[in-house]
C-alpha cells in the first residue's frame, strides 16, 4: 500500500534527477546506493515500485540539494501540517525513538566534518586554475 504523501514520489524523483542532468547511474553514484535502487524508486509499474526509508529519504534530499516537499505529495495531505514518515504511521513511542534515532544518524553520516568544511571553504576561495589543479590532483 502506497502512503498518500509518496503516490508520485517515482516521478518526482525522475523529473528533480532529470532536472539536475544525472543518470540513474550518477544518482546512485552520488547516494552510495545500488542503481536498482534507483530504478526502483522510479518505477512506473506499482508492482516492482519501492520506496526509501527514512534515512535514504533524508540522504537523498540533502545530496540532490532538494527539499523534502520536493519528493513527496505534501500539498494534498488531509492533516495539513503533519508530516508521516515511511516507518512512523502507527509508529508507538519506542517505534519513533529509533526512527528519529535513524535519522539523526543519517543526517550525521551526510554532515561534511570539521575538516572538510575547510577544504571547502579553501576550495571556494582559490581562482579556477587553483580549482583546476585540485580537482586534478583528486579525480583519478
Amino acid at each position: 500500500m502506497t502512503m498518500r504523501y509518496m503516490q508520485s514520489f517515482n516521478h518526482r524523483l525522475r523529473r528533480l534527477r532529470e532536472e539536475r542532468s544525472l543518470s540513474v547511474i550518477e544518482l546512485a553514484d552520488l547516494c552510495g546506493i545500488d542503481e536498482r535502487r534507483i530504478h526502483a524508486w522510479e518505477s512506473a509499474q506499482p508492482q516492482g515500485r519501492q520506496y526509501p526509508d527514512v534515512g535514504e529519504l533524508v540522504h537523498l534530499c540533502v545530496r540532490l540539494g532538494a527539499a523534502l516537499e520536493t519528493l513527496l505529495d505534501l500539498e494534498d495531505a488531509s492533516n495539513a501540517g503533519q508530516l508521516e514518515l515511511p516507518g512512523l504511521t502507527n509508529a508507538d513511542g519506542d517505534e519513533l525513538v529509533r526512527a528519529v534515532t535513524e535519522l539523526e544518524r543519517a543526517l550525521t553520516v551526510v554532515q561534511p566534518s570539521d575538516q572538510e568544511r575547510e577544504l571547502l571553504r579553501r576550495f571556494r576561495a582559490a581562482d579556477q586554475e587553483q580549482r583546476q589543479m585540485i580537482l586534478q590532483l583528486l579525480v583519478p
